[in-house]
């Protein structure tokens, strides 16, 4: 599946050279022992974009970014950086850092030489990174200076200039994490490429690193192309999000149109938590959705009898007590089967009353209302707005005056510096 977006105007550059770090995708294809993984995938990432790949575990969205860093090699199409075609480079003629779901540190390197590392291996010669040799070269102690002032300013940056004596073993995951990302952010790449880094976090310092990145994509302006299997992570830190399955992009926008406007019902589900409610419909003889025998006032945009899938957000539905109703507002009846106490609100799931069957969650905040308690019965209300409609085949059926999703630039813009 080919998707493309304009690109949005440039971005933030780097003030030492000016370069420009956009990544583009064309037709990119991969396949193992003939099974293939990815397929014709075409994608734009603005200079200065931050840009998340999310979907489930084996959709491809690793080997997608390792082909981007030039660790994979692509089965068809070219990857370009700035404009220009790098698929003959080596990963660290790229100009691109890569940072891991394991951060890779060296444990018996101190927190400095960690993040020096990649300045000294490509700055010094062979015989001035030898034990004893190095000792005798001037050169070396002049390129040093230079290499621990960019070293401390990036520790700075990353308000880890206090660990720089400390080993790995000796730091937590986050400032670990940071120590990665200092490496990564002392090569002053063109991009970074970031694969679910966050991942081997525990909950309470996800979320925070989840913020310090994404106040580190603004201070420094540099392109993020960033992995995850995480819609919170997406959601949250992403100019554009592109969500794919199967090794195809399903859906390529700004965060909150991949959840107000899920293109098909893969997205729809991946997208929002809890997950969205699914429940079998019709198109009737008025051209409108029909629900468990009820008229809905939603366009069908299909023929009489079509079948279709209706999706109505957890959020979306309001409990109210058994036979009530508010003008405009759809109901579904059904019993109360049990509720989850989340704090600052509830999670009830709640079985169809016939003619409708099967079950659905709602979403309210706390205080639960006296009538929702478990065994009770439930009119759950919802508005037509909150409806999305699905084919037969899983494909969003467009409302007339929406704007189509894929037109959307990302939300964020960047003032040139």
């Amino acid at each position: 599946m080919s998707i493309r977006m304009p690109c949005v105007a440039k971005c933030r550059r780097r003030s030492s050279d000016n370069e420009v770090a956009s990544v583009t995708l064309q037709s990119i294809g991969k396949s193992f022992a003939g099974v293939p993984v990815l397929r014709d995938i075409s994608l734009d990432v603005a200079d200065g974009e931050f840009l998340t790949l999310v979907g489930a575990s084996g959709c491809g969205k690793s080997t997608l970014i390792r082909i981007i860093a030039g660790l994979e090699p692509q089965s068809t199409g070219s990857v370009l950086i700035g404009g220009v075609p790098v698929d003959h480079l080596r990963p660290h003629e790229r100009h691109v850092a890569m940072v891991f779901q394991s951060y890779a540190l060296y444990p018996h390197m101190k927190v400095f030489a960690n993040i020096a590392l990649p300045l000294v291996m490509s700055r010094l010669r062979l015989a001035e990174r030898l034990p004893l040799l190095r000792l005798l070269s001037p050169r070396r102690r002049k390129v040093m200076a230079g290499i621990t002032d960019e070293v401390h300013a990036v520790a700075k940056q990353l308000q880890i200039d206090g660990l720089l004596d400390r080993r790995p073993s000796q730091l937590s995951g986050g400032q670990r994490q940071r120590v990665a990302l200092g490496r990564a952010m002392v090569r002053q790449p063109a991009a970074f490429l970031m694969d679910e880094p966050l991942s081997n976090l525990d909950a309470k310092l996800r979320v925070h690193m989840r913020s310090e990145l994404a106040e580190l994509h603004a201070r420094i302006g540099t392109t993020f192309v960033y992995v995850t299997h995480d819609q919170v992570e997406a959601m949250t830190m992403s100019d554009r999000v592109a969500m794919m399955d199967n090794g195809e992009i399903l859906q390529l926008g700004r965060p909150g149109d991949l959840y107000a406007r899920p293109a098909n019902v893969r997205v729809a589900q991946f997208i929002g938590t809890p997950a969205i409610n699914l429940l079998p419909a019709k198109a009737n003889t008025d051209g409108l959705v029909e629900l468990f025998g009820q008229q809905v006032s939603v366009r069908a945009g299909r023929s009489p009898g079509s079948a279709l899938t209706l999706g109505i957000r957890p959020e979306s539905l309001t409990p109210a007590p058994a036979g009530t109703a508010r003008p405009g507002m759809h109901v579904l009846a059904g019993r109360l089967r049990r509720s989850e106490n989340l704090g600052a609100g509830h999670i009830l799931h709640v079985d169809l009353a016939a003619p409708a069957h099967g079950s659905v969650t709602c979403a309210v905040a706390a205080p639960l209302e006296a009538f929702a308690c478990d065994g009770s019965e439930l009119a759950l209300q919802f508005a037509p707005a909150a409806c999305h409609v699905f084919d037969a085949d899983g494909e969003r059926i467009t409302d007339d005056n929406a704007p189509p999703f894929a037109t959307i630039a990302p939300s964020r813009a960047r003032a040139l510096t």
